[in-house]
């Protein structure tokens, strides 16, 4: 059974940046693709998702140009860049771990196998 646990919430001013770390566990890594969400109040938002080497990176039109996704296998680690920071982009934020399918409907919650718990992260004016 796989394991994700997000890192790296907290309290930050808008116009600063943030960098959140999921360590997974149970994977192989190599073959999962890992993505990032957040979920303010309403439905979860897909942001970033990266494939299992690395190689390939896909980033919702919201967050483009001031998000960045990347990852070590070797640590088993995924992380999430976000610069400059808005109050809009308080919320709580998770990655999530597919193993089974291609690079296909990215955007998609329901792709995702695996969940961590999430940190929250909440960006004042």
């Amino acid at each position: 059974q796989a394991h994700l646990v997000e890192s790296g919430g907290g309290l930050v001013q808008a116009g600063g940046a943030l960098r959140l770390a999921c360590v997974a566990s149970g994977l192989n890594m190599n073959a999962a693709k890992l993505a990032w969400f957040r979920q303010a109040p309403g439905e979860r938002e897909f942001l970033a998702v990266i494939s299992g080497r690395g190689a390939l990176t896909y980033y919702a039109d919201s967050v483009k140009g001031r998000c960045n996704i990347s990852r070590d296998n070797a640590i088993d680690t995924v992380y999430l860049q976000l610069n400059p920071l808005k109050p809009e982009d308080t919320a709580v934020y998770y990655c999530a771990a597919d193993v089974n399918d291609p690079w296909s409907q990215l955007h998609l919650a329901s792709a995702y196998d695996y969940w961590g718990q999430g940190t929250q992260v909440t960006v004042s004016s």
